[in-house]
């Protein structure tokens, strides 16, 4: 695919460890209808949130490689794991645009008006401290609390949701962040939206923000200011995984219609 990086016509690239970056890519295709989409679920190795980060680097580098090939014009990592963990050690090292999802959203959650704010996260975003970090830039008087939950990303990956054992583990874990008494509540793994509906169940929905519409809005209007928009009447869409396609196929019908299964590719 022997398109430019410089192109506004361009693709957007996606990675992620598993179907959790549909949720963003499903949010920004809402906003950007116009444009190109090559999605990689890095699904031989999920989840990320336990790898070291010597492992994510090694990952992500191959697969930012290959969107540098593919001519993508940005590249979005949805993963919140990668963006707390290694987007210091590779920014400003590719000819695209690279949005982290942590970094990107910090702000506008530093904004909103509430004093305490609790972030549910992989292992590896929480040891980070990124979105502790990242919100103390913009408001340092935010008490933010994170926590990780083990067993999140299994259950989405497994499609799991709706079985009891997977239902009282979420609830614990949600009681656990209550008894902080958060105001909000961040879903900081990709994974997380498509829990929704059960977390839904034990506290009052508009408590839970999902990243991804922030970030979404946030590339909307950065492409929009860097003069990067598509005009093309001839969009695609690429999906791509490292294990599993049937498996991926399977756990994506919770969010996102894929008419077939997406290719095998390695590195």
């Amino acid at each position: 695919m022997n398109i430019s990086n410089n192109s506004n016509n361009s693709p957007i690239g996606f990675f992620d460890s598993g179907v959790g970056g549909l949720t963003v890519l499903q949010k920004v295709k809402k906003l950007l209808p116009n444009e190109s989409f090559i999605f990689y679920g890095d699904t031989a190795h999920v989840p990320y949130g336990e790898k070291s980060k010597e492992q994510l680097l090694e990952y992500s580098q191959n697969i930012l490689n290959y969107f540098g090939e593919c001519g993508c014009k940005a590249v979005v990592m949805a993963c919140n794991t990668t963006s707390s963990v290694i987007y210091n050690d590779i920014k400003g090292k590719y000819d695209f645009k690279l949005y982290p999802v942590v970094q990107s959203v910090a702000h506008i959650l530093a904004d909103l008006p509430i004093k305490k704010i609790g972030i549910f996260a992989t292992k590896a975003t929480i040891s980070s401290g990124a979105y502790r970090t990242e919100i103390a830039r913009y408001n340092p008087e935010m008490q933010i609390f994170g926590q990780y939950c083990p067993h999140w990303v299994h259950i989405v990956e497994n499609n799991t949701v709706n079985q009891k054992s997977s239902i009282e583990i979420i609830k614990n874990d949600l009681d656990m962040m209550l008894s902080k008494g958060p105001e909000k509540m961040v879903l900081g793994c990709t994974h997380y939206p498509y829990l929704l509906d059960v977390l839904s169940k034990f506290a009052p929905r508009e408590m839970f923000i999902d990243p991804a519409i922030y970030l979404a809005e946030f590339i909307k209007h950065d492409l929009e200011q860097s003069g990067l928009l598509s005009d093309s009447k001839e969009r695609f869409e690429k999906f791509y995984v490292s294990a599993a396609p049937a498996a991926f196929k399977n756990a994506a019908k919770m969010f996102y219609d894929l008419k077939d299964e997406p290719q095998l590719f390695t590195f």
